[in-house]
């Protein structure tokens, strides 16, 4: 299976996932600072793979400063922390992370142990994503009927994760079950993460695919092609409102207007629980030269202006279903949500 991430203990490999798929290209990365830029640029993206990313360069940063005393330790690492911080707002995965990492920070503890501690945890971070998403797998196949068409948004599979994914985890364990027999992965502008990454993961493993326009979902809809939509996320809040990318919130509208179902497939790392609502979610404004430019080519007249927020959020009351590894939360509120907690 695919991997995005290798991990070294004093550095890390990054796949640039801007090159696929026609280049396989690896960024070695030895400081705290070039995985950071690495989750700026997009080289390595996905809510669980940012959150173990920054997890893993948190860890590089340690073993860099092994000789300071422990108060400048935990001082200098404390600023790393906060540096990385500032790469990506809205995946709460990457917040997650760095709280654990700063947890161990708090601790009285000497700096050799500050670091042992650290990479220990940043290793079990990436550990606890594959068997996370390979639970909401399982969780989500059973909602997966017979010969299912599926339509799915952005890439949710390994690349976006440590190994396997969230909602292209699910695709896998029903396509595994015999169930799915054709998937429509919208490309995804202006990154095209589902015509380059997704159709990638699912051409490798013979899952049959489709890429189509972001446009067309409607469309596939309205000729009966499309039984359920899936996708992932980068934040929910604790009533179910979820941030993915941008494009998201309209499939979710299509599928409530064809009565078609919406899942959300996502770890409880993602559910930020002190958000009441998705109103409250940053928005991650990149640049318009990513719009304004396609395959580094200029398409739009100079002069002209654009838009380009990286996500989106869907209300709640258009979800049908929340997919993690606690289990499913179906028609999700705040009273709903409360659930996976006590799983």
């Amino acid at each position: 299976m695919l991997q995005s991430l290798k991990f070294y203990g004093t550095s890390i490999d990054i796949l640039d996932q801007t090159k696929l798929p026609q280049e396989e290209r690896w960024i070695h990365c030895t400081t705290a600072k070039e995985v950071a830029r690495c989750i700026v640029d997009m080289n390595v993206r996905g809510a669980p793979a940012i959150g173990a990313a920054a997890a893993y360069g948190i860890a590089i940063a340690a073993q860099e400063r092994k000789h300071f005393n422990a108060e400048d330790f935990v001082k200098s690492m404390n600023e790393v922390l906060d540096q990385m911080s500032q790469t990506r707002p809205t995946a709460v995965n990457l917040f997650w992370a760095i709280e654990r990492m700063r947890g161990i920070l708090n601790l009285p503890l000497a700096t050799e142990e500050f670091v042992r501690r650290l990479v220990d945890e940043a290793e079990a971070i990436a550990r606890e994503d594959i068997v996370v998403n390979r639970k909401i797998g399982e969780n989500g196949e059973t909602l997966i009927p017979s010969d299912a068409r599926i339509l799915t948004h952005c890439n949710t599979g390994t690349l976006a994760t440590v190994e396997y994914g969230t909602a292209l985890g699910v695709i896998r364990s029903a396509f595994a079950k015999g169930k799915v027999s054709q998937v429509y992965a919208d490309e995804t502008r202006p990154y095209l993460q589902g015509a380059r990454l997704t159709a990638f993961e699912l051409q490798a493993e013979h899952i049959p695919v489709t890429i189509v326009t972001d446009s067309m979902a409607g469309y596939l809809m309205q000729q009966n092609m499309v039984d359920l939509v899936i996708v992932g996320a980068d934040r929910v809040a604790s009533n179910g409102d979820t941030a993915n990318k941008i494009g998201t919130y309209s499939l979710a509208v299509l599928a409530n207007a064809h009565r078609i179902p919406f899942y959300v497939a996502a770890p409880m790392s993602t559910i930020d629980w002190s958000m009441t609502t998705g109103e409250a979610i940053e928005i991650e404004q990149r640049s318009s030269e990513e719009v304004l430019t396609f395959g580094g080519q200029r398409v739009a007249p100079l002069g002209v202006d654009a838009l380009h927020p990286a996500f989106d959020v869907t209300p709640h009351r258009l979800i049908t279903a929340i997919i993690t590894e606690n289990g499913v939360i179906h028609r999700p509120n705040s009273e709903a949500m409360k659930q996976l907690v006590k799983a």
